[in-house]
């Protein structure tokens, strides 16, 4: 079973490793393969994975490689996790917005819009790989902006491709501890990638109300104990952007740091520590860098399509209708049984979404699909019809402006936009 990291120079990685060492018992990998253009990063999280995997006593090859036909070739899964671009790109996504009073976030915003339009030609390009040199291969993406790429990616070619985000986990967790008693938790997910809500929690079968809990309420940045139950749900941490934009907007414009400067610093930081040669492990340092679960999401996916354990995930994936206000085709953040065949969407326990949640899914589905039009064919007039849809947006000559600044900013990784 030959294993693609595409993108693995990122500091994540060593999670990834981790969560396939775990498993070796159930995952036989026969070879990993490390692609990425930065050859000095996957150069120095290529020696810690070997590092890591003679620790635990086993021989799994760790081939490096800048070229993805190379890598792609005769894989059985390709995990994506790349950032066109790197950090000072994310870090252009996160100043010039806020130049024109709007946030500055690296996937959602103008600032997720830019990383589409630069992620969006080159996950075609994977894609069109994956099925002339790894037919059958399944292609794991955790790139963000994952919801619009996983849209994109559907029905290309006959590649099989899942979207993954580690959010759904993170929320799963806090309720579960809320409800330790509890010998089944289920859950309603309702939304997209990084816009969505749980609009239903049920204990042993039972329907259990926390739209007034405080630890619920402190997760979703709620502003009063009415807040959630007049949305309808409880939603992803993500929301605070919407819900309390004014704030997110003055706190990122007091602070003399990007976030994604700061990940900067935290990235050199563990590259340094990763070339310690004592180093077997991935280290406690990656916490801080974000994507806490990251390996759990993606190596138990795996596991459950390699040995067919019909388990649930929460994964960016066709809706088949289990959504019932978008259409049966759309991509979703959806609850699935996922075994051998891949992912099987399972319905709603209640179906009746609020008219709140189901309005503003359907705009940033709008807004998604104009996006993949703008970035896959350089349309102008989309991108911009995708920008005043957006609801974090609309202002149109504040929006033109911020639009224009940061087509020009990119340049170098629009070509589509620069013929």
């Amino acid at each position: 079973m030959k294993i693609t990291i595409i993108g693995a120079g990122s500091t994540y990685t060593p999670e990834l490793i981790d969560g396939f060492l775990t498993r070796a018992d159930r995952l036989d990998v026969s070879e990993f393969y490390m692609m990425d253009i930065d050859s000095r990063k996957n150069g120095i999280i290529s020696a810690l994975a070997r590092r890591m995997i003679a620790a635990k006593g086993l021989n799994i090859p760790v081939v490096e490689t800048t070229c993805l036909d190379e890598a792609i070739s005769g894989a059985s899964y390709v995990v994506a996790q790349i950032r066109v671009g790197q950090l000072p790109a994310r870090v252009l996504d996160e100043k010039i917005p806020q130049k024109y009073d709007f946030i500055g976030q690296e996937t959602t915003g103008i600032g997720g819009f830019f990383k589409a339009l630069r992620t969006l030609p080159v996950m075609e390009e994977v894609a069109q790989i994956i099925d002339a040199k790894a037919p059958g291969a399944w292609l794991i993406n955790f790139s963000n902006p994952s919801g619009i790429l996983a849209e994109m990616l559907t029905g290309r070619g006959n590649i099989r491709s899942i979207g993954l985000c580690n959010a759904p986990i993170g929320i799963e967790k806090l309720l579960r501890k809320k409800l330790k008693d509890s010998q089944e938790l289920d859950l309603d997910y309702v939304g997209l990638n990084h816009f969505n809500w749980v609009t239903g929690v049920y204990a042993d079968g039972k329907a259990v109300n926390l739209l007034e809990d405080e630890d619920i309420m402190a997760h979703s940045g709620a502003f009063d104990k009415d807040f959630l139950r007049r949305i309808g749900g409880i939603p992803s941490y993500y929301l605070n952007n919407y819900y309390n934009r004014d704030k997110v907007l003055a706190d990122q414009k007091a602070n003399p740091t990007t976030r994604g400067e700061d990940c900067m610093a935290i990235e050199e930081d563990l590259l340094k520590l990763y070339q310690d040669e004592n180093l077997k492990e991935k280290p406690a340092l990656l916490d801080k860098r974000g994507g806490a679960f990251y390996s759990e999401a993606a190596v138990s996916l795996i596991n459950a399509i390699v040995n067919d354990t019909n388990t649930v995930h929460v994964i960016n994936t066709v809706n088949h209708g289990k959504i019932p206000f978008l259409s049966p085709t759309d991509v979703a953040e959806v609850k699935c049984i996922v075994g051998k065949n891949g992912p099987r969407p399972l319905p709603l326990v209640n179906p009746d979404i609020s008219k709140h949640i189901q309005g503003m899914i359907l705009a940033i589905k709008a807004y998604e699909k104009l996006t993949i039009k703008a970035g896959l064919e350089g349309d102008y007039d989309a991108g911009l019809a995708a920008l005043m849809t957006h609801p974090l947006l609309g202002d149109y000559h504040r929006t033109k402006a911020a639009y224009d600044e940061m087509l020009e900013a990119h340049r170098k990784y629009l070509p589509r936009f620069f013929k």
